[in-house]
């Protein structure tokens, strides 16, 4: 019932916003003529994982860690090891964090999460362990003759980013994951040129573009309203 109720504080925005999502996501299977079911769920529970995030709502988390784990199986069919080794071994363990730390900060009666500001100290930190992770797996994924290296290690750099702003509450997650989207665009267009069966895949991340800049307008209007809402 929690989940009923959840979608039920959409806004006509957010619904038409979600059904084009699924819409464009599920016509682009139907029009490759693709069979693979696991890609269609995926890409739907991450779409709607997007949605929930985008208004600090703690059922989003839930959603990306179903995500991160179906995308991890894709993308090691496809030997994008970068993606599997960045959804399976970063992305679950940091959104099950993230879960946690929205718990925490979740507004009594609300189930809103509370945006918060990076301290110098934390943004230093992420700098930091965003330029050495780059660095070790773009080593690690040439070991692992990884396809399409240099994207696949950018796109590692961007998803921890993205995660790690996401842990900490910071409106800017959304850049960090407007960032990867592009990547990942690119990624499965690459991959698409040579297997029309993966068009779906960068269909979906072209949503998934669209909810992260909703999701950046919005988190920082979350931010002045409970801004407000603490002066009153």
């Amino acid at each position: 019932m929690r989940i009923f109720k959840a979608f039920r504080t959409f806004t006509k925005f957010e619904w038409a916003l979600w059904l084009i999502s699924l819409a464009a996501i599920i016509g682009s299977f139907l029009w490759a003529g693709s069979n693979e079911l696991m890609k269609v769920i995926a890409s739907c529970i991450g779409v709607t994982s997007l949605i929930f995030i985008a208004k600090g709502h703690i059922f989003g988390q839930i959603l990306m860690i179903a995500f991160s784990v179906l995308y991890g199986i894709i993308s090691f069919h496809f030997r994008y090891y970068g993606e599997m080794i960045t959804y399976m071994v970063l992305c679950v363990p940091i959104a099950v964090i993230a879960l946690y730390t929205w718990i925490k900060h979740t507004g009594e009666g609300s189930s809103e999460v509370e945006v918060a500001e990076l301290s110098a100290r934390q943004r230093f930190t992420v700098a930091v362990l965003t330029i050495a992770i780059t660095i070790i797996f773009y080593f690690l994924l040439k070991w692992l003759d990884t396809a399409n290296l240099i994207v696949s290690t950018v796109s590692i750099a961007t998803s921890f980013l993205a995660a790690y702003l996401e842990v900490y509450r910071s409106a800017y997650y959304a850049v960090g994951y407007i960032l990867n989207d592009i990547v990942l665009i690119v990624l499965w267009l690459l991959a698409t040129i040579e297997d029309i069966s993966y068009l779906p895949m960068m269909i979906c991340f072209i949503m998934f573009l669209f909810n992260d800049i909703y999701g950046f307008v919005n988190w920082q209007r979350m931010k002045k309203r409970q801004a407000i809402a603490k002066t009153e």
